[in-house]
Formats: structure tokens, sequence, C-alpha cells
């Protein structure tokens, strides 16, 4: 039998093994790789290393054996977008590791994973109790995705049902104490402007590390000298954000309390918040 084809062979017997191993030792070997990506990623550079350091001796051999991984890690991705259960079988699927804020030790068990590696990617996403989860799966690539239960979820302002500004990409204006034209352009603004921005913030271009106009049209700057401190420019709209939010949980707050002396305070403060709003709000949302 002709060597090229034992080169064939070995490499789909070898992919197999890799696969299946891989497949054994969990999610956590292979982070954000597919196992396939991963198999013949280690595959390819083992094979690649053997044959520049004169380990192979037919450079043939190890070029056929790249382009066999190489192809075939190219056909399951294409297979994997054609086939659901395909890409099932080869992605694999997500894996729920808590479920009502408990803890399912046997799929946790099932991926090879403990408490302490759990309790870490957890901690990566701000979450520090497991109570508080609603339900978590540990994606086919290693990473967690977790869904807080809904009493512990920030309040958004979508949530009071207020109308926030679009926020536009910010503008690099001024690198290394040198102004960028293009970008001051895109910000709506001309060089007048931001050297009077400049001596509001009673700074220098030259000592300007870094500026950025964001899409309120407020200047933003890092200093070479980081002693200085910048006054932080004023936000209009997250201002007008803030009250309101803040008017709003006044009247939850008195709706909450079984206090009538507090839920008359929290009602009289929600109605002068109110009318402070009102007549803010012309500026602000400038």
């Amino acid at each position: 039998m002709p060597g090229w084809i034992f080169i064939i062979i070995r490499s789909l017997i070898f992919l197999l093994l890799l696969f299946i191993t891989t497949k054994v030792l969990g999610k956590k070997q292979i982070s954000e790789l597919s196992f396939f990506e991963y198999v013949a990623g280690i595959t390819i550079g083992s094979i690649a290393g053997e044959v520049v350091t004169g380990l192979e001796a037919n450079m043939f051999h190890g070029i056929l054996a790249i382009i066999v991984f190489g192809f075939i890690t190219f056909l399951s991705n294409y297979l994997s977008i054609k086939s659901k259960k395909f890409s099932d079988f080869v992605e694999g699927k997500g894996t729920v590791v808590i479920q009502d804020g408990k803890i399912l030790e046997n799929n946790l068990k099932k991926e090879k994973y403990t408490i302490d590696e759990l309790s870490a990617l957890l901690r990566q996403k701000n979450i520090f109790k497991v109570a508080d989860v609603e339900f978590a799966v540990l994606e086919p690539r290693g990473n967690l995705s977790a869904l807080l239960k809904t009493e512990n979820r920030p309040l958004t302002p979508k949530d009071l049902q207020m109308k926030m500004p679009n926020e536009k990409e910010p503008q690099t204006v001024i690198m290394d104490g040198n102004i960028v034209d293009e970008a001051l352009r895109c910000a709506g603004k001309g060089r007048g402007w931001l050297y009077t921005e400049l001596e509001k913030l009673e700074v220098t271009l030259d000592n300007v590390f870094l500026g950025q106009v964001d899409s309120y049209g407020d200047l933003t700057v890092d200093l070479y000298d980081d002693k200085i401190k910048v006054p932080s420019p004023a936000q209009r709209p997250l201002l007008l954000a803030t009250l309101k939010k803040t008017q709003a949980d006044l009247e939850i707050f008195s709706l909450e309390t079984n206090c009538e002396k507090s839920k008359a305070m929290y009602k009289k403060n929600a109605v002068i918040l109110q009318d402070t709003i009102e007549k803010l709000s012309p500026y602000l949302n400038g």
C-alpha cells in the first residue's frame, strides 16, 4: 500500500481519537474553540513542528496530513451550518448548571466542573450569590451564560418607561497632543470650539494625551500629567435621567411602605421632584 494512503488513514484515526478524548475531557479544555478547532489546531501544530524540525522524513507526507486535517475541519464547519444534528454532535450542546437558584450537581459533574470553577465563572459576571441566578448555562465553548432573577436585575430606563437619547460613537479629537481634524469634523466641532473647551478645563493642548467628544458634545481629556485633576463634563441628559429615576423610586416607596407618615413624606417629595424636573427639562434636554 502506498505511503500516502497510510498518512490519510493515520490522520483520520488520530483525528477521531483526539476528538473523543477532548469530548471526554469536557468543555473547559477548549475555552472559546470548538472541539474540532481545538483538536485540529494542536495536531496541525504538532505535525508542522515535526516537519519543520526534520523529524518527518518525507515533507510531502507532513503537508498531506495538514491538508487532511484542514479539510476535515472545514468540512465539519460546513456540515455544522447545514445540519443542526451534526452541529450538536460536533460542537456539543449547552448544559444547564443552575436552575431556579439551585445548582444541578449531576450536570456540573458531567462537564468536569467543580463548585469553585463555577463560582469563578459567576464572579466574572459580577454574580456572587447562586441564589440570585434564575438560569445558567455552560455553553459548548466553555463560557457561562447566566440570567438573574427578576428582582435581582438592575433597573433600566425602559422599566420606568423613560426615553433616553441615543448615544453615538465618541470621537477621538486629540491624540498625543495633536488635533485630529477629521474626527473633529465628524463630531460637528471646530478648532475654535476645541480651544475654548480646553480653556474651560484649564489645560493646554500639548499636555493632552487623549481627548474625546461624546454624543452629548462634551469633551473629556486624559493628560500626560496624571497629578492634574480635570473636572468631569456635565452630562445633562444623564442628570435628567437620574432625577426621573429618583422621582420614580419615591413613588414606589410610597406604595410599598405601610407607615402613613412615611407614605405622605414620599408622596410629597415625589411631587416636588416632579415639579423640579418639569422646570429643568428644557435645559437638561439640550
